[in-house]
């Protein structure tokens, strides 16, 4: 809730997706939680636990929204929090998620916590983007999401620096080993 006493402002649905088609120069996501229950997965996350097949057009119109953006120069770049064990979720993101979205051209980052302490990044995910946009992605500790909230007046200092320590203490997906 904003501190000036406003009304948060939620974003869903086209206008919640309209930040994804139309940032200009980057978009940057901060990933701190280890379980995600999200209605559209639950299906592939039970097919993956399952030991399913993962279907060969998987998460495809996502993947066409990074690699356009790639192609037009701008990036997409992501830091994963992980904790070993892995949570089912997690191996779902490793197996199922995650290599599509490099291969599209999103540059995935992750910052393994398990054995060092947290270097001073929130618990909090959020957007960034352009470097000017904050939106929060609030979830319940079962990881089911409560909202977007675009964040009014962010200390857009704050926002950065946390992006950049996150990335400071990244390996690339591609070079991570549980």
């Amino acid at each position: 809730m904003p501190v000036d006493g406003s009304s948060p402002v939620l974003l869903d649905g086209d206008e919640w997706q309209s930040y994804f088609r139309d940032f200009k120069r980057s978009a940057f996501r901060l990933e701190a939680h280890q379980i995600y229950t999200m209605p559209g997965e639950t299906e592939t996350v039970r097919a993956f636990l399952a030991g399913d097949q993962k279907p060969g057009d998987f998460n495809s119109d996502w993947h066409k929204l990074i690699s356009d953006h790639a192609a037009a120069g701008r990036t997409m770049t992501r830091a994963k929090l992980v904790r070993r064990p892995l949570t089912d979720y997690s191996r779902y993101l490793f197996e199922w998620c995650i290599p599509g979205n490099v291969a599209a051209g999103e540059n995935y980052q992750i910052v393994d916590l398990t054995d060092k302490e947290n270097p001073g990044l929130p618990e909090q995910d959020f957007w960034m983007f352009d470097e000017t946009t904050i939106v929060h992605l609030n979830y319940r500790p079962d990881g089911t999401q409560v909202n977007r909230e675009l964040i009014q007046d962010p200390d857009l200092g704050k926002y950065l620096a946390w992006r950049d320590l996150a990335l400071e203490n990244a390996v690339p997906f591609s070079g991570y080993r549980t």
